[in-house]
């Protein structure tokens, strides 16, 4: 698959897979209060981006943009983790950035 695998198809594919994701990571791990969606967002882009998942960083781009992180920010995450997980894991994750967004 090249395509980011969003919910729908998940839930045709895995629908267990599908539901243990909505219950567990999005209705409970995302809801608690010790960090902000703003937060867990950066977190999860970075860890997407660190480990070069960027099947998935299309989906969670747009959703950190829906929790409060900029265009700027995003950049300045990725171009931050360059020092630290690699220049291709930065360059790759860059590279899922829609630039009709910019």
């Amino acid at each position: 698959m090249t395509q980011s695998t969003d919910r729908d198809m998940l839930a045709r594919l895995a629908p267990k897979l599908a539901e243990l994701s909505k219950e567990v990571l999005f209705d409970d791990i995302w809801q608690r209060g010790e960090l902000s969606p703003r937060d867990r967002s950066l977190i999860t882009l970075s860890a997407l981006a660190a480990l070069g998942r960027v099947q998935q960083l299309p989906w969670h781009l747009d959703f950190a943009r829906k929790n409060g992180l900029s265009h700027q920010e995003i950049i300045e995450a990725f171009t931050h983790l360059a020092f630290y997980a690699g220049w291709p894991a930065a360059v790759s994750a860059i590279g899922c950035i829609d630039e009709e967004s910019i």
